[in-house]
Formats: C-alpha cells, sequence, structure tokens
C-alpha cells in the first residue's frame, strides 16, 4: 500500500479528530501509523520525522510526538536521542521469542479463563468471530488482524491478570505483524477467522483441557509456511 494513497480526507479527519480530543489527540494517527507499520507500508528501519508527518497528516508536531510514543510504547518504532525515530525491526529472533512468551501466557492461564467464563464473555467473543468473518469477506486482512486480536485479548481477560495482560497486547501485534511481513499465505481469511470457531466451542463446554490444546495448536501455527518459529522445539 502506497503512503499516498491515504486521501486529504483522511488526513482532515485526523487533524479534526485530534482538535476535538485534546487528551487523545493523536490516536487517529496512532492507528493509521499501526496499520502502515503491520502492513508494510512503512518499512522496518524507515525514519521517521516528525516535521514530515506533520505535514503529511495536516495536524502538528505534538499530535505527531503523541502518536510515535504511543507506538514506541508497543515497540513499533524506536526513538533514540540523536538518532531520530525509525520503524522497528521484524525480526525472526523476535518474533519466535513472542510467540514462546503469548504461548505461555494463553496456555498457562486457560483454567482461570474457564473458571470465570460467562454469558457475557462467549457474547463478546461471538460478536468478534462475526466481525473477523465480515473483514474476511471483504478482504481486510488488516481489520481481521485487529478483530483477532481482540479475541484473544478479550479471552485472557477473563483469567484476571491485569499486570499480564499488556505483555500479551504486545505479542499478539507483534505476531501478527511479523506473519502478514514474513510469511506466504496458508490459508484464505476466511479459514483465519474460522480457526477461532472450536475455541469457542471448548470454551463453552467448559473444558478446560480441550481449550488448551486447541490454543497451543492455533498459536503455534498462525504461520504455517514461514520461518520455523520453534527453533526446532516443541512449544512448552
Amino acid at each position: 500500500m502506497a503512503l499516498e494513497s491515504f486521501s486529504s480526507a483522511s488526513s482532515a479527519s485526523i487533524a479534526a479528530a485530534a482538535s476535538q480530543r485534546p487528551v487523545r489527540r493523536g490516536q487517529p494517527l496512532f492507528e493509521v501509523l499501526q496499520k502502515e507499520i503491520v502492513l508494510g507500508s512503512l518499512r522496518p528501519m524507515q525514519a521517521l520525522t516528525e516535521m514530515d508527518l506533520a505535514q503529511r497528516f495536516g495536524c502538528s508536531q505534538g499530535t505527531v510526538r503523541e502518536a510515535l510514543m504511543r507506538l514506541s510504547e508497543e515497540g513499533l518504532v524506536k526513538r533514540l536521542p540523536n538518532r531520530g525515530t525509525h520503524v522497528a525491526p521484524c525480526s525472526v529472533d523476535d518474533a519466535r521469542a513472542l510467540l514462546k512468551i503469548r504461548h505461555e501466557v494463553e496456555c498457562r492461564h486457560v483454567d482461570r479463563v474457564v473458571t470465570r467464563s460467562d454469558a457475557r464473555l462467549r457474547d463478546d467473543l461471538h460478536d468478534l468471530l462475526n466481525a473477523m468473518r465480515n473483514a474476511a469477506r471483504d478482504g481486510d486482512e488488516y481489520l481481521l488482524s485487529v478483530r483477532d486480536r481482540e479475541f484473544h485479548a478479550r479471552l485472557f481477560e477473563a483469567a484476571d491478570l491485569p499486570l499480564v495482560a499488556p505483555i500479551l497486547t504486545r505479542c499478539l501485534i507483534h505476531n501478527h505483524r511479523f506473519k502478514i511481513l514474513s510469511s506466504a499465505p496458508s490459508r484464505t481469511l476466511e479459514a483465519n477467522a474460522e480457526r477461532h470457531v472450536p475455541i469457542l466451542d471448548a470454551l463453552a463446554a467448559g473444558n478446560a483441557a480441550r481449550l488448551r490444546d486447541l490454543l497451543s495448536h492455533h498459536i503455534a501455527t498462525i504461520v504455517d509456511f514461514g520461518p520455523d518459529l520453534s527453533d526446532g522445539e516443541a512449544l512448552p
């Protein structure tokens, strides 16, 4: 996706939203830049300057600075003193490490999720599954990845481990970024969405062992034909 493909209307909406919500004025820009980084429109190690981004989107450098700070917190950009800001690299080693951390976080606490599961959680997950299906039908890989990440974050929310949840959030976005940038598609977008159905079924049945096995396989096969993320070892 070329950077020039974003219309002037998008720039105007970013500037308008920034003026209406001063506390979160960088949110619309943050979302656009996050999307470009995950999809590779902004390439790993590409330099980003506040002035250039402010001119491109018609907003203040303060708005840009806020968005870049949030992207830095997610590990999507690197901000170094006297060296500027660059898009973060997307390496196999990082992807492998984050995949193992994600596996540990999601699978180890399945019992807590099942114990605390309720109708509201299941309804939320069904809504997110349908949102994934809609994105898949529209051919929107990025929106599918957003809803996919929200699905797993919402599922883990039931474990009631708020200090751990941000770790999972970072793992999820970098897992998806690596998948999009580095692996050949091995499934249709529709198949990616439907992979979540057995997870919902196991949760509804209250079967923690089955849910753990499904999540383990789901995570281990996020990249079917890409680099070997398991490092030749079975995930724990």
